[in-house]
C-alpha cells in the first residue's frame, strides 16, 4: 500500500510514530511489526534500541554546540546553534514518547504528542531560514537576524502546535479521521523544507565560494535524509520481520536523522572560518621564530680548534673581532689593558712586591724642600 496524500493509515500501519495513536479513529493505528519491547522494573520500555539512539543523539548534539559556540567570529553561529538546540529538545522529548514511558492512554500524552509535532516544524523551519543566513540578506548575528529566526520559529511551531491539537481533539472543524493539515505539518513541510535548504546551499557553495569540498557535506547529509524517509516508509515491515522483531525501521530512521544533522554541522563548520585575532579556543598559539640568533642552528663554538668553514652565511655585524675569542690580545677589566701589559717587564706601574728584598730606609722629608740639612 502506497503513501495517500491526507491520510495517515497506510504510514502508522509501516511505522510507529508517535502521532499515529492519536490518528485515524479514536483507538489510533497500530503498526503491524514494531520492535520488541524490554520489561524494566515492571515498566514495559518500548522501542528501547531508538531509545538508546535518541541518547547517543543528545550527547553528540551537546558536543556540536559546544564547539558552535567556541568559533567566536564564525557566520551565523547564534543562528546554526538554535536549530541544534531545537532538536536535542526533540531528542529528549522523544525518549519519552516513544519508549511509553508517558503511555498512550495517558491525558498528557495528547499534549505532548502535540509539543512534538510544533517543535518538528518550527525545527525544519529554522533550518530553512539557515538556508539563507549565508546570503547576508540581514547581518548574522544582529538582533533584526536573530529575532527573525525566532519569531518565525515560533510562528510555526504554534501553528503545528494548534493543527495537531485541534486534530486529535477534534476542535475548529479538524478530524482526527481526516487528519489534512496534520499531513502536510508532519509529513509535507519537512521535505519542503529539507529540499530548500538543500538547493540553497548548492548555490551558496557556486556563487560564493572557491572551494567544492562542502558539496560532498550537503550530498552525504540530503542522502541519509532520503535514506531515513525510505528506510522507514518503505521497509519498515521488511526490516522488522527479517530481523525478528529487534529492530525495525524508526531505529534506523532516527540514526540516518542523526547522520543528516551531524552532516548539517559539518558542513557549517567546513564554509565558516573564524578571525584568529579574536577567536575564543583552547588551543595554544604557535609561534614561529624568524630571528637566526634565536632560531638555533648556527655552528658550535664551544668545540676548542673546530672547524667553522661554511659559516659565512651567519654574519653577525656586531660581533666583537677584538676580543680574546678570535686571537686578540687578552681583555682585561682595569682600564682597557690586560694585566701582562700592566705589570709585565716591558711596562711600566709599580714593580711586584718582594718581601724577602731588603728594602731601604727613606729619608725624611725637609721643609721647605730647598733647606739646607742640619746637624745636631
Amino acid at each position: 500500500m502506497g503513501v495517500q496524500f491526507g491520510s495517515f493509515n497506510s504510514i502508522c500501519e509501516t511505522a510507529a510514530l508517535v502521532i499515529c495513536p492519536l490518528v485515524g479513529t479514536d483507538q489510533g493505528i497500530d503498526p503491524s511489526c514494531y520492535s520488541r519491547n524490554v520489561d524494566v522494573g515492571g515498566t514495559l520500555i518500548f522501542q528501547p534500541s531508538t531509545c538508546f539512539v535518541h541518547i547517543v543523539a543528545i550527547i553528540m548534539t551537546i558536543i556540536m554546540i559546544l564547539h558552535i559556540r567556541s568559533k567566536y567570529t564564525a557566520v551565523g553561529r547564534k543562528e546554526i546553534v538554535t536549530f541544534f538546540y531545537m532538536y536535542a529538545f526533540i531528542e529528549l522529548l522523544a525518549i519519552f514518547l516513544d519508549s511509553g514511558i508517558i503511555p498512550t492512554s495517558n491525558v498528557v500524552y495528547t499534549w505532548f504528542a502535540a509539543i512534538y509535532t510544533g517543535l518538528v516544524a518550527a525545527a525544519y523551519a529554522c533550518i530553512l531560514i539557515n538556508g539563507f543566513v549565508g546570503f547576508q540578506f540581514a547581518e548574522d548575528g544582529t538582533p533584526l537576524s536573530l529575532w527573525f529566526l525566532r519569531i518565525s520559529c515560533l510562528v510555526v511551531f504554534g501553528v503545528g502546535f494548534f493543527i495537531a491539537i485541534a486534530t486529535f481533539k477534534q476542535l475548529a472543524g479538524f478530524s482526527y479521521a481526516k487528519p489534512i493539515a496534520l499531513w502536510i505539518i508532519y509529513i509535507l513541510w519537512p521535505i519542503i523544507c529539507a529540499a530548500v535548504y538543500v538547493v540553497s546551499q548548492l548555490v551558496l557553495v557556486f556563487r560564493t565560494l572557491d572551494d567544492r569540498w562542502p558539496i560532498g557535506d550537503i550530498v552525504f547529509g540530503a542522502a541519509f535524509f532520503a535514506a531515513a524517509q525510505v528506510l522507514l516508509f518503505g521497509f519498515s515491515i521488511t526490516i522488522c520481520n527479517a530481523i525478528k522483531h529487534y529492530l525495525d525501521g524508526l531505529f534506523f530512521f532516527t540514526l540516518c536523522m542523526l547522520l543528516s544533522v551531524m552532516m548539517i554541522y559539518k558542513y557549517w563548520d567546513s564554509i565558516t572560518r573564524e578571525d584568529l585575532e579574536f577567536s575564543v579556543g583552547s588551543k595554544a598559539a604557535v609561534w614561529e621564530v624568524k630571528d637566526p640568533l634565536l632560531a638555533g642552528g648556527g655552528p658550535d663554538y664551544s668545540v676548542p680548534g673546530g672547524n667553522y668553514a661554511g659559516t659565512a652565511h651567519y654574519n653577525y655585524s656586531e660581533e666583537d673581532t677584538a676580543s680574546n675569542f678570535n686571537g686578540g690580545a687578552p681583555a682585561s677589566l682595569v682600564g682597557g689593558v690586560s694585566g701582562g701589559q700592566l705589570y709585565g717587564s716591558g711596562g711600566g706601574g709599580v714593580p711586584p712586591f718582594n718581601p724577602y728584598q731588603q728594602q731601604q730606609p727613606q729619608q725624611r722629608g725637609r721643609y721647605p724642600p730647598n733647606a739646607e740639612p742640619r746637624g745636631y
